[in-house]
């Protein structure tokens, strides 16, 4: 026997309005379905000061203009949008979801989480400073999506071990000039990681001790002197927001990434996820291509329970 469908619930709640989420709310809309999407403003892709790998915007677009054309879009089909934090997420006894925030609660029949994850910052680097770097690109997060734009420059990966490691090599394909900078007094290298970092004519940098902007570049101060570079990059890792899955039982990776099959399901009935709080390929491209499969999948789970449209 099928379930019949709630009226008082929406058919999917969307928690997160970046990328992912907004693909799948548009999608939902347009598969004739109530959507709302909660969203606390934390989406990575707004710090985006302009994007240039991202298809079909030749001049590049930064990320606030591209989240704001994807609400537009979203709300042409009738997406509604909350803004504020899911506090706590619960799976009711008729297996529905309850989501609380601070402006009441939302009954949904299916949850998407597209809640992301965020950047560990540096901390010798204040909040203002930082988003000014940010947006002058001396201080970069993604050398997948933004390596081109320092090719050739002086740049320096904040990190150590296999993450710190790994990102230099990265970025050594851009330039033969890369520092690999200790976040604390020392690295913590093995030696098969320092003779990596060696091979590929890398610097190796301890005794950090501030990291301040210029005009048109970033300096790090260090016990013996200091040193001007173009771009920085933390290779700090980063926290993942998956808390609310947690709550009703979703199935997580050591790091607290959700885990989910090919169609973008957890292992909780009704619960979806999508994005970089799922593991894989953190890019704007990828995320937006999960959300359209979640949101698919989402619409064939639903098909026996959402009556045919008259």
């Amino acid at each position: 026997m099928r379930e019949t469908r709630d009226p008082t619930a929406r058919d999917c709640l969307v928690v997160g309005g970046g990328p992912a989420g907004l693909t799948a709310a548009i999608y939902l809309a347009r598969f004739h379905l109530s959507v709302t999407v909660i969203d606390d403003g934390q989406s990575r892709a707004a710090l985006i000061p302009r994007t240039h790998n991202h298809a079909g915007f030749p001049d590049g677009i930064s990320g606030p203009e591209l989240l704001e054309r994807m609400r537009r879009q979203a709300a042409i089909y009738g997406v509604g949008f909350r803004t504020g934090s899911v506090t706590a997420l619960i799976r009711a006894a008729d297996n529905r979801f309850v989501a609380r925030t601070a402006h009441g609660a939302v009954r949904a029949q299916t949850v998407l989480l597209a809640t992301g994850v965020v950047n560990r910052r540096p901390a010798m680097l204040d909040a203002e400073p930082h988003d000014r770097a940010l947006a002058a690109g001396l201080l970069r997060y993604c050398p997948i999506c933004d390596g081109y734009e320092v090719t050739d420059r002086r740049v320096a990966v904040l990190g150590t071990g296999e993450r710190g490691t790994n990102e230099a090599l990265f970025l050594r394909g851009y330039t033969a000039d890369i520092t690999l900078v200790a976040p604390g007094e020392r690295h913590e290298l093995s030696s098969d990681e320092r003779a990596s970092l060696v091979e590929g004519g890398i610097t190796i940098a301890e005794g950090c001790r501030a990291i301040r902007l210029t005009a048109d570049q970033i300096k790090l101060d260090f016990d013996q002197g200091s040193a001007d570079f173009d771009t920085l990059y933390p290779a700090l890792g980063s926290d993942i927001r998956s808390e609310l899955a947690e709550q009703v039982g979703a199935n997580r990776s050591e790091e607290g990434c959700l885990m989910v099959d090919a169609h973008q399901r957890t292992n909780v009935p009704g619960l979806y996820a999508a994005g970089d709080v799922v593991l894989g390929l953190d890019q704007i491209s990828h995320a937006m291509g999960e959300g359209g499969v979640a949101a698919t999948t989402i619409r064939n789970d639903l098909a026996g329970q959402t009556p045919l449209r008259r």
